[in-house]
């Protein structure tokens, strides 16, 4: 996730300004990836917020995510800002050294 954000946005110097929490639920892990972005690019949108600090873990269901939080608006801009998750190649798989995963992020 923060892959995505590190497409647009040069957070290597902004403070956090807040923390958020949220769960994400779902009946898959490659639907659950889609709903954690789905997350990231609402808040982005809502709050003009994005995450630099990411963890997770384990909920019912889903996934508690707390973000660490920094304004979107006050770091440079590297690339198109992001407005939703496409379905097209979408690929989650668990392999020898953790997790890999591979979207398509539409502008």
């Amino acid at each position: 996730m923060l892959g995505v954000v590190e497409s647009f946005l040069d957070t290597s110097s902004a403070p956090v300004q807040q923390t958020r929490r949220r769960r994400v639920t779902a009946n898959s892990d490659d639907s659950l990836l889609v709903a954690a972005l789905d997350e990231v690019i609402y808040l982005l949108d809502t709050t003009g917020q994005a995450p630099v600090e990411l963890m997770l873990s384990e909920a019912d269901g889903g996934v508690d995510m707390t973000l660490e939080m920094v304004d979107a608006g006050a770091v440079p801009q590297v690339g198109a800002v992001p407005k939703a998750v496409s379905l097209n190649d979408l690929c989650l798989v668990r392999g020898e050294h953790g997790w890999r995963c591979s979207v398509t992020v539409d502008v």
